[in-house]
């Protein structure tokens, strides 16, 4: 999938978890993980631009997810340890579950793509695809904007309701 495509899969898994945090009243968090899915949905695409490294290769696959999510829980971390070991803990998780998520989403996204996935490189080698849309498909890319999009709005409109303009 393009940009569109990625970002709206990247909002649509991350509607659960923003969902979560609205409910515990933690709406700067919840803003933060959506803003760091959003950051991170084109990520394994940069792929691209590194030379000696195939697209759709080591990028694409639960590994890397791990890997941007661990990444990700050491930043959190980081940042709680200036507070207490509590903050530490409840911001690497947040990080560690935004980071994996935000890359597999990704991964979702182009696995319904004629030239699908290796997810579970380097323990197999099985291509996965759904062979629905290809990725340059604008109808598809936007479709998945869309229900990004729409998914985050319910979410906001059923917890958070004081966050919708008046």
């Amino acid at each position: 999938m393009y940009r569109p495509g990625h970002y709206g899969a990247a909002l649509l898994v991350y509607a659960p978890l923003g969902f979560a945090l609205l409910s515990f009243d933690f709406p700067g968090l919840a803003v933060l993980g959506g803003a760091l899915s959003l950051a991170l949905a084109p990520i394994p695409d940069f792929d691209q631009r590194i030379p000696l490294i195939r697209h759709r290769g080591v990028t694409h696959t639960v590994l890397f997810a791990l890997v941007v999510g661990g990444v990700l829980g050491a930043v959190g971390w980081a940042a709680g340890t200036a507070t207490d070991a509590e903050m530490a803990t409840r911001l690497a998780a947040f990080g560690v579950v935004v980071g994996t998520t935000t890359i597999l989403s990704h991964l979702l996204a182009d696995v319904i793509t004629p030239m699908g996935i290796t997810p579970f490189w380097p323990l197999s080698r099985t291509n996965y695809t759904l062979r629905l849309a290809r990725a340059d498909n604008v109808i598809a890319n936007y479709l998945l904007l869309a229900l990004g999009v729409f998914a985050v709005a319910v979410v906001v409109s059923v917890s958070h309701p004081s966050l919708l303009p008046a």
